[in-house]
């Protein structure tokens, strides 16, 4: 490791491309509290947002090489952080609907043991429910079960519809933990059934 380097943000940069871990620590203690307010104004989490930031920069050491042609680092470092949270968010609702799906399959289409597996894991998941903090659970509950949009939640609970969603992200992450713990049992069956249709 060089010693630490001085100058612009674009010898930091070019210094960092040659694998200068000094200078790319410089380049994070630069921008790591001012990308991690702005990534918790996005998610409202500040989990989430430690996340992304942690994630925001592997990435980019990652692919250090590139990093002496960004002319404007600390755009790019945003527009970047930015598109990472949509990411996650998209990633959320996909993973979200095709539980949901799963669990409202018709069971008139599955063979007997499907049904034992759909059975199985829908205890499971209800399981995972009843042990979310309590307005985890009850946000979930109005929007996967009451089909209540994000500004309706909103509106009841009185918080806001980002509030809403960041709750939920983090209530499908914990769910999707938990079945993954038990993927080699009953889970596979029932997406393997869900699959099938």
């Amino acid at each position: 490791m060089s010693e630490q380097p001085a100058g612009s943000e674009k010898a930091l940069l070019t210094l960092s491309s040659t694998g200068d871990e000094s200078a790319f620590t410089l380049l994070f203690h630069l921008y790591k509290n001012k990308l991690y307010a702005y990534v918790l104004r996005l998610t409202e989490s500040e989990m989430l947002a430690e996340d992304i930031v942690q994630d925001v920069f592997m990435k980019l050491w990652n692919e250090h090489a590139s990093l002496a042609g960004i002319d404007n680092f600390g755009s790019y470092l945003f527009r970047m952080s930015k598109n990472h949270a949509i990411n996650h968010f998209r990633r959320m609702s996909h993973e979200t609907l095709l539980i949901s799906e799963l669990f409202q399959a018709d069971p008139s289409h599955n063979a007997t043991e499907d049904l034992v597996a759909l059975n199985e894991t829908e205890k499971l998941l209800s399981a995972i429910i009843d042990k979310l903090p309590a307005q985890q659970k009850t946000i979930y509950q109005l929007s996967r079960q009451e089909g209540r949009s994000h500004e309706e939640i909103a509106e009841l609970l009185k918080i806001s519809p980002n509030t809403v969603k960041n709750h939920i992200v983090q209530a499908m992450s914990t769910i999707r933990t938990q079945l993954r713990r038990h993927s080699d049992t009953f889970l596979f069956l029932a997406l393997a059934a869900f699959l099938r249709k």
